[in-house]
């Protein structure tokens, strides 16, 4: 099914006149939690691919130091590097203290505008075309050889290339301490992301192609090729990550140079992991249709639940999380009515709407000397507004 049923992409008429209330809501959000004693962190990481017009004979990946530095003349917390396949992007937030609101407001310049900085910065070497999509069909070729994640065999067969919004989140506390490095509660948060992932799979899984991108791998024969996560699944190497000491691939976390030797090569590393512990959501599909500040309301949702519970027992009981499987679709199939889409799953679920607007009814008994004023019942609006998005869906 093609996306004219989607009426909302980040730069559309409906999604600005409805951007006022998202910024609310996440002013409410960060200010209560700030009243709570903590300071909610937000970064996102995007990845998308560019085209090269065939003509030209540029097969070199880009230099983005251009584009960067252009982002930092527009105060844009990131920058974007090369990632794994070739013509293949990533746009990374730079850690520079920004809110969570701030970090929303760059991802959506970002979603709105790399097409045409990349036309503008490299259009002169062949860049004519910049995807933000969550499946680039065909967008590269090889096979890897067996038992290696760097070595191609001759076998040019097509790799579809899946493309993620990640979204990094941690907290800290009033002395500045990261409580993700807190065994109870980075554990806990992980289990709250967990256990909201399924029936808040709209918000970042926006379009259908997205729930395709899940299956590349069992489909396509690309297991070892690819590593995007297919489900719903905790530790520290899983779709909703919790990483502290030791990072994806077990790497360590937080290592940082202490000694070079003359030739500027790092001689000894410390490893500071207390700093870069965070939970990663790493299911998030890259979609123009992909809305950075309702995700970033959907954290922050999951971090007050965290803090609440941490409030009342500092040494949380962390319930056990058995992996779980994703809305095959967007949409509930006539032929398989057992099985909800994603929409109808976000449709009968109460937690989002719940959480904010319980969040709303607290903020507005603090003593807080920053008033945020928003509509009542913030949280069925905003509801409200996701589920318009796919209207011409839920009308049929």
């Amino acid at each position: 099914m093609t996306n004219n049923y989607l009426s909302q992409s980040v730069s559309s008429p409906s999604f600005l006149a409805s951007l006022s209330l998202f910024n609310c809501a996440i002013r409410l959000l960060q200010d209560y939690i700030k009243q709570l004693g903590y300071q909610p962190q937000i970064h996102f990481e995007l990845e998308g691919c560019y085209r090269i017009n065939n003509t030209k004979s540029y097969s070199q990946k880009l230099n983005f130091d251009l584009i960067n530095q252009y982002l930092r003349s527009v105060n844009v917390d990131g920058e974007i590097v090369s990632e794994y396949w070739r013509n293949q992007w990533e746009y990374v937030s730079l850690f520079n203290g920004q809110s969570p609101l701030k970090e929303a407001t760059n991802l959506h310049q970002m979603l709105t505008q790399l097409p045409q900085l990349f036309q503008r910065f490299y259009g002169d070497i062949g860049v004519i075309d910049t995807l933000i999509e969550p499946v680039i069909w065909s967008g590269d070729q090889g096979k890897l050889a067996i038992g290696s994640s760097q070595i191609f065999t001759d076998d040019t067969r097509a790799v579809h290339i899946p493309n993620a919004i990640q979204l990094n989140a941690s907290v800290l506390n009033k002395q500045g301490v990261n409580l993700i490095a807190e065994k109870s509660f980075g554990e806990y948060l992980q289990f709250c992301f967990l256990r909201t992932s399924f029936e808040c799979s709209l918000l970042y899984l926006p379009e259908e192609a997205a729930f395709e991108r899940l299956l590349l791998k069992s489909h396509y024969g690309l297991a070892q090729e690819l590593c995007s996560p297919v489900d719903i699944s905790g530790g520290h190497q899983g779709s909703i990550a919790l990483y502290q000491k030791v990072g994806k691939h077990n790497q360590n976390m937080g290592e940082e140079p202490l000694l070079f030797d003359r030739y500027n090569q790092v001689m000894s590393v410390q490893q500071n992991w207390q700093k870069t512990a965070r939970i990663e959501h790493r299911l998030g599909a890259s979609s123009v249709y992909y809305n950075p500040y309702v995700n970033v309301i959907y954290g922050l949702l999951n971090i007050i639940d965290a803090i609440e519970a941490y409030e009342n027992n500092d040494d949380l009981f962390v319930p056990i999380f058995t992996a779980d499987t994703l809305p095959k679709s967007l949409f509930t199939h006539k032929d398989d009515v057992d099985s909800l889409g994603a929409i109808d799953i976000f449709a009968a679920s109460t937690w989002f709407s719940k959480s904010l607007n319980a969040a709303q009814e607290k903020y507005n008994k603090t003593k807080s000397s920053f008033v945020v004023e928003c509509p009542m019942l913030l949280g069925d609006k905003i509801k409200q507004i996701i589920l318009n998005n796919y209207q011409v869906y839920l009308t049929k």
